[in-house]
């Protein structure tokens, strides 16, 4: 067994242990833990279906995460990109839910929402590079902002007839409504292209040359500036795709999910896509897998309260701790190999 396999296996040992002490430590068994939230997120169709309804926009932000990632960015301002997504893709809603034939208005929205999730990243881009604010400050402060608007379209401009409220604004016209499996939250539609942008990701990163110069620059800033590689461009074009993703990923949370815009759009989704990320490091092929777990865990959760009187948080803390463990076995591995150097 080589050394990079071991410090894995020992990381994700050690965190199984962890989780499980954290279990029993809230007054939990693990044993219950897990068949509780295996039978709330495949217990049922419906259960099923929404795991395969959170999985699209995990998938989609994890996405184009990896391009951030690969170009040694951390965009912590995806939560923002999805919640500019959702309201760039209700302005053609609005505006030609009664004019145009759905399939045209759907379309609209989907690259609406496209266009306002890059156009938000390249904001975040823009303040590292031209700025010189560290995308972690930039990304977060625009989150705020990006929640800001939402709540003032809301409450402003798009209130609902007679009286604003949280639950957001009016829903537009069923015709809109992604088509759904039965009377689900899963949408075909909104799977199909979650996993076209996941092979295109695999494509771009594996296979072409913008994932190999995007891989140099994300190793050394310096270096690939001094071999010719325009770093600015790169890391730009990093921050724009993501915020693409993310940004389709809010339109689909309009079309598929909600049929309106929300105060919370993002449901929390792009942190989340953040974890999922991490742990899969530079290896696209692992985001899938991972999305499901993540996903699954965040529904089988909502069991935990109703029939062990656990926290649904308790999901957060098995995510977080997955990601921690593998993090520090990452790093023991590459500690190791810079020591034989």
């Amino acid at each position: 067994m080589s050394r990079s396999i071991y410090y894995q296996a020992a990381s994700l040992a050690l965190s199984l242990v962890f989780i499980a002490v954290v279990i029993v430590l809230v007054g939990g068994s693990p044993t219950e833990v897990v068949t509780y939230m295996w039978s709330g997120a495949f217990g049922t169709a419906d259960q099923f279906a929404r795991v395969v309804a959170t999985l699209a926009p995990l998938l989609l932000c994890a996405s184009g995460l990896l391009f951030t990632f690969t170009a040694g960015l951390y965009n912590l301002g995806i939560e923002g990109q999805i919640v500019l997504g959702g309201i760039a893709s209700m302005v053609p809603i609005r505006l030609f839910q009664d004019v145009l034939p759905a399939p045209m208005v759907i379309v609209l929205a989907i690259a609406a929402g496209a266009l306002g999730g890059m156009l938000w990243g390249l904001l975040a881009g823009a303040l590292k590079v031209y700025g010189r604010i560290d995308e972690i400050f930039a990304g977060v402060g625009l989150n705020f902002v990006a929640d800001g608007l939402a709540l003032y379209l809301i409450f402003g401009p798009w209130k609902k007839p007679g009286v604003a409220s949280m639950s957001g604004t009016e829903q537009f016209n069923e015709a809109i409504w992604l088509p759904t499996f039965g009377k689900t939250e899963a949408s075909p539609v909104a799977l199909a292209i979650a996993l076209a942008v996941l092979i295109l990701t695999i494509v771009v990163m594996r296979g072409t040359y913008f994932g190999l110069r995007l891989r140099a620059v994300g190793h050394s800033l310096r270096a690939s500036y001094v071999l010719g590689i325009p770093s600015i461009r790169q890391l730009l074009s990093s921050f724009a795709i993501c915020g693409v993703f993310a940004g389709i990923a809010g339109s689909l949370q309009v079309l598929a999910v909600f049929h309106r815009l929300i105060p919370s759009i993002s449901s929390n989704l792009g942190f989340l896509a953040l974890l999922i990320a991490l742990l899969a490091g530079s290896n696209a092929w692992l985001l899938l897998p991972i999305a499901f777990f993540f996903s699954a865990l965040n529904i089988g959760s909502l069991q935990l309260p109703l029939s062990l009187d656990l926290e649904s948080s308790l999901s957060g803390v098995i995510q977080g701790t997955l990601v921690l463990f593998a993090l520090l076995g990452r790093g023991f591995s590459e500690m190791n190999k810079a020591a034989k150097t």
